[in-house]
């Protein structure tokens, strides 16, 4: 029995021994075919390369990642820990989920902001943290800038006009000018280095690229903007596919669509009993309107967000909700230019193979300053009012994404430092954001609980929307109108997040992975009965990484 017993010892170590070796593999030729992912993991030896996005590399990689799709299935899990086993199954459906990018979404042939956002966010990635001497940094933006006109040449051989819709063309063209702002005038004052032959080569490539992007833009507007006649939608079989390879999530469509609009209309109805505590004799809608008058200025928005972290943390820590392994705040900054026509606040966390440039960054779109007045103050109603800025910061911050950031180096897993789903990262902070009003932050204050409705609201039309716009036939314009009504939104706020969807086809991730985390909570307080905490609960998904949903469930249910 003992001889046995270590037989099954040497032969699970040599699976794990052999296992991880393939992990080694495949993960080491990531700087390589995607330079940018590797620079923001902190992976830095492939900082002076960009992607190669010709047809030929295209097909070169869906080569490559099938080689290593037929490596994986080969390995057996039953011979793996669970831990390993797990990790397969996440490792494969990376693969997967990227072979349904490059073979059937496509958006390499059909996005033209992909080039122009990837030329800025590639030169981004070297600017924004301080992981090496400025002339090291300076030298290696100036290798990817000069690479850049060559991938705008790129976009124009892929971007054919069957394959383009025209919102696509349109949401490139609306990006442009802060992407050319960015190189003009934020590349340069990101390297002031000293030496003068090195700063002329930093302008000199700036100006390259700017040139480059005019001329791109040029072709957007004069060429492929009055031929582009493509849909947006995906269709039922390629946004089944997405979802399934992105999430690990099979459900069939139209249960999946009632759920979300059972959520909605849930939201809707307890939306509706909260304004009516607030005001009786108002509309649910009048009410709303009174709250979004409360609102900070362009200004201050930056430093009175920077400024309710701290309560947000504390409360955390008094209240026992979660384990806070770093004392580290993010920074709040402005969104860069290439992301504010799609998005209202990020946060940016440095990659977790990054040695020393540790900064958080949380990003916060401002209103242009070129906007009409009114056109400002519908803005910051919408998506900055003030009790919303606390619901943002919950979601970003604490405890949404910063705080599942600062878990992962704790978590062990080579993989699951790589790899990650949107409706475990997501859905974690868009639970967060009901969660913490649960658990008593704001004491009760209605209106608090008013602005984290709304913005969940937003979250189920999202869900309704992305399977109604690319399954179903909604157009554009009534996927705004959808926003407007069903998820009570800003008239601009409902045509951004319309733009999104029409990019983002599965972002019911938000709301369909919240679901999921309360069903999972119930279903972990049950299996602990008397040793079920909060915190626990939160501490066991933390250590799981941002692994799929139905294998965080596995992991903890088991």
């Amino acid at each position: 029995m003992r001889t046995l017993t270590f037989a099954v010892l040497l032969i699970g170590s040599t699976a794990r021994a052999d296992f991880a070796q393939l992990v080694d593999g495949y993960y080491a030729e990531l700087p390589a075919s995607h330079p940018t992912a590797a620079t923001e993991l902190g992976l830095h030896s492939a900082d002076d390369q960009i992607e190669d996005m010709s047809q030929a590399s295209v097909q070169k990689e869906i080569a490559r990642l099938e080689g290593w799709q037929k490596k994986f299935a080969a390995v057996d899990g039953a011979k793996l820990s669970k831990s390993d086993a797990a990790d397969l199954e996440i490792v494969k459906l990376g693969i997967a989920s990227q072979l349904v990018e490059l073979r059937e979404v496509r958006s390499w042939a059909r996005r033209p902001d992909l080039y122009s956002g990837m030329a800025s966010n590639t030169v981004y990635a070297i600017m924004k943290r301080d992981y090496a001497p400025l002339e090291t940094r300076a030298k290696q933006a100036i290798a990817r800038m000069r690479k850049i006109p060559a991938l705008l040449a790129e976009g124009k051989k892929n971007l054919q006009p069957a394959n383009v819709a025209k919102v696509h063309v349109e949401i490139a063209l609306m990006t442009l000018p802060d992407i050319l702002e960015f190189f003009q005038k934020d590349v340069p004052s990101a390297f002031p280095v000293k030496d003068a032959a090195l700063a002329k080569q930093v302008a000199d490539a700036s100006a390259g690229v700017q040139k480059a992007l005019g001329e791109y833009g040029d072709w957007l507007k004069k060429e492929l903007l009055p031929k582009a006649n493509a849909s947006f939608a995906l269709g039922e079989a390629k946004f089944r596919a997405k979802l399934r390879a992105d999430e690990m999530i099979d459900t069939p469509l139209d249960p999946l669509l009632q759920r979300g609009e059972a959520e909605l209309k849930r939201l809707q109805g307890e939306f509706k009993t909260v304004a009516a505590k607030i005001d009786a004799k108002k509309t649910p809608a009048e009410v709303q309107v009174d709250m979004q008058k409360d609102h900070t200025t362009p200004e201050k928005l930056i430093p009175d967000t920077q400024a309710r972290l701290a309560g947000l943390r504390r409360f955390l820590v008094e209240k026992e909700i979660v384990s806070l392994p770093s004392e580290v705040m993010p920074k709040v900054q402005e969104t860069p230019p290439f992301m504010r026509a799609t998005t209202f606040a990020s946060m940016d966390t440095p990659g977790p193979f990054e040695p020393k440039a540790k900064e958080a960054y949380y990003n916060v779109t401002l209103p242009e300053k070129s906007w009409p007045a009114a056109q400002i103050e519908d803005f910051l109603r919408g998506a900055f009012n003030r009790p919303l800025i606390d619901v943002v910061s919950i979601h970003e911050a604490f405890p949404g994404h910063y705080v599942q950031f600062i878990w992962l180096p704790l978590v062990k897993s080579k993989v699951r430092k790589f790899e990650g789903t949107n409706s475990n990262a997501e859905g974690w902070a868009h639970y967060c954001e009901q969660m913490i009003l649960d658990e008593g932050y704001g004491k009760g204050d209605a209106k608090l609980r008013l602005a984290q409705l709304q913005d969940a609201l937003l979250r189920a039309a999202r869900y309704v929307v992305g399977i109604r716009m690319h399954t179903r036939g909604m157009t554009f314009d009534q996927a705004v109108d959808f926003f407007q009504k069903e998820g009570f939104q800003s008239r601009k706020v409902a045509e951004v997040e319309t733009r999104r969807g029409t990019e983002d086809p599965t972002y019911l991730y938000y709301t369909l992975g919240k679901l999921e985390i309360l069903k999972l909570r119930d279903d972990y307080k049950q299996k602990l009965g008397p040793q079920y905490s909060l915190k626990k609960f939160h501490d066991a998904f933390l250590a799981q990484g941002a692994a799929p949903l139905p294998l965080v469930r596995k992991a903890l249910l088991e």
